[in-house]
């Protein structure tokens, strides 16, 4: 890989966040799709953050079970008892 594609891929790969965000406008937008359409390994990076993005989007919309909430809030209050008798 050349210095000047490598310089081209990282300036890419910084946009792809904002791309998967659907934050770039139409002509970035269109250069960043070209490029991903032209790089493997490019792709395969966007793929990986794709992928990341979508588990962790995931993850968060999920809760926890109300045992473990429960269990959990207990535990604050002990803390924060123990905090205030300090």
């Amino acid at each position: 890989m050349s210095h000047e594609h490598a310089d081209d891929c990282a300036d890419y790969l910084e946009r792809i966040v904002y791309f998967l965000d659907n934050e770039l406008d139409d002509a970035d937008c269109s250069a960043v799709q070209q490029h991903l359409d032209e790089c493997g390994p490019c792709l395969q990076k966007y793929d990986l953050q794709r992928t990341v993005k979508s588990v962790v989007a995931r993850a968060c919309s999920e809760s926890a079970p109300s045992e473990l909430r429960a269990r959990v809030l207990v535990r604050i209050r002990q803390v924060q008892v123990r905090i205030s008798e300090q």
